[in-house]
């Protein structure tokens, strides 16, 4: 009964044990490159915000997942390989930098069938939830 007890005290504890955000953030990250992988626009945009901006007012929520569907519909194998993800918490709100190699088998929307990025993200907290609120990316 003693190990039983144990054991169930070690399952809740870990239960509650919270992801530090740095890492919560890297982890969202890397779900949604492996989404963008399998083709799941839903597994993208899920921890992308309402009022989400890219480029510089170029994308909005709905225009990322309009290219999204467009780019990952039309491509063959979809390949996505993230460099180091660095992270900076100021709060509630954090700045995430990496590198992203995407491929594209298909070489219908990547001519050289392959382009490396430089992104930028902002996040901010929502509830206990990490959401991408920012991008701005730039091909190398």
């Amino acid at each position: 009964m003693r190990v039983l007890s144990l054991l169930l005290l070690v399952l809740i504890l870990s239960a509650c044990a919270r992801v530090p955000d740095a890492d919560a953030i890297r982890g969202t990250i890397q779900t949604m490159a492996e989404a963008a992988e399998a083709k799941r626009n839903a597994g993208v945009l899920e921890s992308i915000a309402a009022d989400f901006t890219g480029n510089d007012g170029e994308f909005d929520r709905d225009g990322l997942e309009r290219m999204l569907k467009a780019r990952l519909l039309g491509g063959q194998a979809i390949g996505v390989s993230l460099g180091r993800i660095d992270v900076e918490l100021d709060g509630d709100r954090a700045t995430a930098r990496f590198s992203m190699t995407v491929t594209d088998d298909s070489g219908r929307w990547l001519p050289d069938r392959r382009a490396a990025l430089d992104v930028t993200t902002g996040w901010r907290r929502e509830g206990r939830d990490w959401h991408c609120y920012n991008a701005r990316w730039t091909q190398d």
